[in-house]
This record gives structure tokens, C-alpha cells and sequence, in this order.
């Protein structure tokens, strides 16, 4: 059986600092917001996500994740619960799977770069596709 590890590093968003965190109760964090206004939810869920297509896991806030899959396609991920810490610049996102896919239900844990411990975990929701809104005319 073929195993796979993926460990997705945390890119921060250059929002300078802007850190607000989205409360316990699924609020969506100004941080997701602005990201999240480049595109357009279409609707479409896919349950599993082909591992060797995906390119970055960008954690949004401790409830959504922005996954690229390809050059430039985009899917929303909106996890089970709360994944705390997973938007700190001092963690990552890492799983195991043992499969070629990455699917809902699976375990996504967080970890501190540090100290190398698991400071969280969450399950994983449906990947909603996105479609990249084209630039604003000024």
C-alpha cells in the first residue's frame, strides 16, 4: 500500500499583520473575507481532490482552507469544527492518507514549526470549486 504525505506549509497573506481570527462560532475572519472576494463560489463540491494536482493548502482562518490544485484552479474548503492555529505563521498543516486522494472526512492536523508538536486537528468538509474573478477596470 502506498502512503502519502503532504505537508502544506502556512504562507501568510501580506495583509501587514492583520491577524483577526474568526470566533468559535464559524464567523468568517476579515482576513478570509478579503482573500475569499477574489472569486466566485460556484456550488460545485467535489468529495476528493487528487494529491499529486494539488499545489498549496493557505489556511484562511481556522475554518476555511484556500486549496490550489493545478496552475490556477481554486477550491474552498470549509473544515468540521475549528482547526485551531492553523492560520499562525508558526504553524503548518500536515495529514497522511492512504490513497492518491485527499478526501472529505480526513484528519488535518496542526502543527508548530518549533516545537514540532500538534497544536490542533479538524476534519475536513467538501471542496467547493472557485472561479478567480477576473481584475477590476479602473
Amino acid at each position: 500500500m502506498n502512503h502519502y504525505a503532504l505537508v502544506a506549509a502556512l504562507s501568510a497573506i501580506g495583509l501587514a499583520g492583520c491577524a483577526t481570527a474568526a470566533s468559535d462560532n464559524n464567523e468568517i475572519s476579515e482576513r478570509a473575507a478579503k482573500r475569499l472576494a477574489e472569486f466566485d463560489r460556484t456550488g460545485e463540491v467535489d468529495s476528493c481532490l487528487n494529491l499529486r494536482q494539488i499545489n498549496q493548502i493557505t489556511a484562511l482562518d481556522d475554518h476555511r482552507f484556500l486549496v490550489r490544485v493545478g496552475a490556477n484552479r481554486y477550491y474552498l474548503n470549509e473544515v468540521k469544527g475549528r482547526c485551531s492555529g492553523a492560520a499562525r505563521t508558526s504553524t503548518r498543516l500536515q495529514y497522511t492518507t492512504s490513497h492518491s486522494q485527499l478526501c472529505r472526512n480526513e484528519i488535518i492536523s496542526v502543527v508548530d514549526n518549533t516545537a514540532g508538536f500538534t497544536v490542533g486537528s479538524c476534519g475536513l468538509g467538501g471542496f467547493e470549486r472557485l472561479e478567480k474573478k477576473p481584475p477590476a477596470e479602473e
